[in-house]
């Protein structure tokens, strides 16, 4: 499965997970499957997005357009996002 890792700064996080919670049918409806959110203990404004999407290509669609830009400005991202299309490679045990 393909997927999208987004490692960004926000300036409040309750305002930014507001924002990309109301952006949930756009990432679905350009073949997003859900995914996961972290947060870092030092920082909780570091945010970590690991999607899952149904094609690298959609996925560079997606984070390439116009919109999402716009989106993310007005969620408060700040600084520079990383942005990482991955593949899974192995599943690992404990």
């Amino acid at each position: 499965m393909a997927h999208l890792l987004v490692h960004h700064h926000v300036e409040d996080y309750v305002k930014w997970k507001h924002n990309f919670d109301a952006h949930a049918s756009a990432r679905s409806i350009n073949g997003s499957r859900g995914g996961k959110i972290f947060r870092s203990a030092n920082n909780p404004n570091e945010v970590f997005i690991l999607l899952d999407w149904d094609s690298i290509a959609n996925a560079q669609k997606f984070a390439q357009s116009q919109n999402i830009k716009e989106v993310m400005k007005n969620a408060g991202v700040v600084g520079i996002t990383a942005i990482y299309f991955i593949e899974e490679a192995a599943k690992i045990s404990a």
